[in-house]
């Protein structure tokens, strides 16, 4: 039986474990365990360098598609309070300026000076949220829609807008998608990320958006899980469909049609089953691991990005000087932050 809280435990999951796997990353969890011990599970923690497809690869489209999910259920929340479209577009704008800000900001924090660069995922958010927004009243077959046609049109552009130099559309650094970094930057992403990825990605946004409308709907819980998951298979379907005839690698760092797809398909294939295990089944016993951290989501990645990363990882590794142990260490004191936070009921909001 579905409970009816008023809040959607299964998204506060969803988003702590995100955050608590984004932080792994920052405390060197992965990288220390790679260097100990190379293996396949491992590579698993770790972005496909070009062409294809590893768990690392859904965390972004996860955080994004969660962000539009979550947007819808505060925007109806609010739509039964009386607040219009247009009076919550102003927070949503508002918002969405704190992210761009952020975004660029933890740039000039990783380079140690004032630089212009446009590759960061609160960056990309604070755009595709935007999007999103714009058609978060519209019918689920107009929202369904909007994000093909945003897929689409990225792979169009790159494969006809061909530049000397840029003119191979899915070659690391020689596609539109680093031309226009040049424009954008004057710069290159040296790991080949293209900031022009928030036209596709926006898809997962929208698409997440039309999740929440699903889920905040009158629909029986057993059917939206059906829903949900038949989605995500059909867009696996497609996305590796794309991959295999050629029409569109499965490339992360462009955002391919492909990518995008089949990305799609397994972040709605892992909402359908958390959905259903937590929010159908009242599986609930140990969903407050996460939940403390996604309280604080926003926190606490600008937290592991800047103080963790510059200060937190280095004074644990002064007292743990073994590289495995100091990473699990700091990665337990980042989650005991939020634990603490959460225990004193501060949460931080934008």
């Amino acid at each position: 039986m579905e409970k009816q809280t008023g809040r959607l435990l299964s998204l506060d999951v969803m988003r702590g474990v995100i955050m608590i796997l984004l932080a792994g990353e920052s405390c060197r969890v992965y990288e220390s365990i790679k260097d100990w011990h190379d293996n396949a599970f491992i590579r698993q923690f770790f972005h496909h360098p070009w062409h294809g497809l590893r768990f690392w690869d859904l965390v972004q489209p996860a955080f994004m598609f969660m962000a539009g999910t979550a947007m819808y259920i505060s925007f109806e929340s609010k739509r039964r309070k009386g607040v219009s479209w247009e009076q919550n577009f102003k927070h949503i704008a508002i918002r969405s300026a704190k992210l761009f800000l952020f975004g660029t900001g933890l740039h000039c924090v990783y380079a140690g000076k004032l630089v212009w660069e446009l590759w960061n995922v609160l960056t990309q958010l604070s755009v595709t949220g935007i999007i999103a927004y714009l058609v978060i009243g519209r019918s689920y077959s107009f929202q369904i829609c909007t994000g093909f046609f945003l897929i689409i049109l990225n792979d169009v552009l790159y494969r006809n807008i061909l530049i000397p130099g840029f003119d191979q559309p899915f070659v690391e650094y020689h596609n539109f998608g680093a031309y226009m970094d040049t424009l954008l930057m004057g710069k290159i992403n040296p790991d080949g990320w293209v900031a022009i990825n928030i036209i596709p990605t926006a898809a997962h946004t929208v698409w997440g958006v039309t999740a929440g409308k699903l889920l905040s709907s009158a629909v029986d819980g057993k059917r939206k899980v059906g829903i949900l998951a038949l989605a995500g298979a059909i867009l696996l379907c497609l996305g590796f469909g794309a991959d295999l005839t050629g029409l569109s690698p499965i490339i992360k760092r462009i955002s391919t049609a492909g990518f995008v797809l089949a990305s799609a398909g397994w972040v709605s294939l892992i909402l359908s089953f958390l959905y259903w295990w937590i929010d159908i089944k009242d599986h609930q016993r140990y969903t407050w691991i996460a939940v403390v951290v996604g309280m604080n989501a926003i926190f606490i990645y600008l937290f592991f990005e800047t103080v963790g990363a510059q200060w937190v990882n280095g004074v644990v590794g002064i007292f743990i000087p073994w590289h495995i142990p100091a990473a699990l260490a700091t990665w337990a004191l980042e989650w005991y932050l939020c634990y603490w936070l959460y225990k004193k009921k501060i949460f931080f909001k934008l």
